[in-house]
């Protein structure tokens, strides 16, 4: 079984209660008010109330308010409806100052930390990108929405991914490993619930890694199966050195 985890300590489980929604096939998330939601029912529920005339989001069962932050993350919305939610609530992503030239830049990709300034790049003569997150000019593989390769640019995933349980591996000898990994081909959060092998399905690339030695399923299984230790051994946390 998977946990989509986003930031702090929010998942998806197929476990939990939905009022709305008692598919048992259907993974549900945890939202920072307690009560419990699938991605689409979240979706439908705030664009209902962004139709019904309100600006913020808020549990229908004990109206506690929901940050959009979250429900950016929790709803699974494409780019072009975050786009359109931030666009009817007003609160379209900020502007931040390119580093370069120091003009407003708007994102328009919520999902990429990657930015291209405009005017940086005409006025070079080359592409000029630069983080949204750590507001300096774009180092490292792109996209990216975690992290730039710049010293110090971190994020609450970096910091889930340090400080998550160790667990053992029932069904692989107990061995142990950190309790959440990030997908090493997409980087979205996966956390183990210690049911089934060592072979984890992305449920956002649809792609297979091992959770132990964290590589490429097929590379994993060429020396061992789905229930045994790996010839390349244990990864470390997916952590950043200068965290």
């Amino acid at each position: 079984t998977l946990l989509k985890m986003s930031e702090d300590t929010k998942k998806f489980t197929p476990d939990d209660k939905d009022e709305y929604d008692d598919d048992p096939d259907v993974l549900r998330a945890m939202l920072s008010c307690g009560h419990i939601t699938d991605p689409q029912t979240l979706t439908d529920c705030c664009r209902a109330q962004l139709d019904a005339g309100n600006t913020e989001f808020r549990c229908p069962l004990c109206e506690d308010e929901w940050p959009y932050d979250e429900v950016r993350k929790l709803a699974k919305l494409t780019v072009d409806e975050k786009c359109n939610f931030e666009d009817m609530m007003g609160t379209k992503a900020a502007e931040k100052l390119c580093p370069g030239c120091d003009s407003f830049i708007d994102r328009l990709d919520v999902s990429n930390l990657c930015v291209e300034c405009s005017i940086c790049t005409k006025r070079n003569g080359q592409t000029y990108e630069f983080c949204w997150q750590c507001v300096r000019e774009w180092k490292g593989p792109r996209p990216r929405g975690d992290r730039c390769g710049n010293v110090g640019c971190t994020s609450a995933d970096q910091e889930l991914l340090r400080d998550c349980p160790l667990i053992y591996l029932k069904s692989v000898k107990n061995i142990q490993c950190p309790s959440i990994r990030a997908c090493i081909f997409c980087g979205v959060l996966i956390e183990h619930t210690n049911e089934g092998c060592k072979i984890m399905k992305c449920k956002e690339c649809n792609k297979q890694f091992c959770f132990i030695c964290l590589k490429p399923a097929q590379e994993c299984l060429e020396n061992t199966n789905h229930f045994n230790s790996c010839s390349a051994g244990l990864a470390p946390r997916q952590i950043d050195s200068d965290m």
